[in-house]
């Protein structure tokens, strides 16, 4: 098959969204440009660790940071097919552009990052999306909503609890 590069350089909308209930949920990554939607699976910690990162670049760069981001939180965008499950991410500041930069490649088998030419035909398919300040510190706010509004956290694992507890590991197994 052949590579599909997937850039948005001027997205109309950057979310980080949920389907299901909390313990049950799929996370996503969504990018739209007029007519292109496309759509990353991910995982809870990554767009925790997306969201903080995306964060302290923010808070370094960002001269207007205590402006109130736009808020978007509206549903994820339809038809939602994801393109792939995100393995490796990166997250750059363009100077030039003054623009945060996100990159995500599919999961592989060795989990490294593979730098690819975009005029390239072969290497994994990438995902790249390009962020002017605003929209960064709203996606930052959405996706740390969207991790706080899960299960609790077991206080010696980090684990998620659900209702009837967990077997936390650092408890020597016991239920927690």
């Amino acid at each position: 098959m052949a590579r599909r590069l997937f850039r948005f350089t001027d997205p109309d909308r950057f979310i980080a969204g949920t389907i299901g209930a909390p313990g049950d949920r799929t996370f996503y990554l969504q990018a739209r440009q007029g007519a292109a939607i496309v759509s990353l699976i991910v995982e809870k910690t990554q767009v925790a660790a997306l969201a903080a990162r995306m964060d302290d670049l923010v808070s370094a760069l960002d001269d207007d940071a205590a402006a109130p981001p736009a808020r978007d939180d509206d549903p994820l965008d339809e038809p939602l097919v994801e393109a792939f499950r995100a393995g490796v991410m990166a997250l750059a500041w363009d100077a030039d552009a003054g623009r945060i930069v996100l990159e995500a490649q599919p999961v592989s088998e060795s989990g490294d990052y593979v730098e690819v030419a975009d005029d390239m035909p072969d290497g994994p398919d990438v995902f790249r999306v390009s962020l002017p300040m605003g929209p960064a510190r709203d996606f930052v706010r959405r996706a740390s909503d969207l991790v706080a509004a899960g299960r609790p956290t077991c206080p010696f694992c980090d684990q998620a609890i659900d209702e009837r507890g967990h077997l936390c590991p650092r408890m020597n197994s016991h239920l927690n």
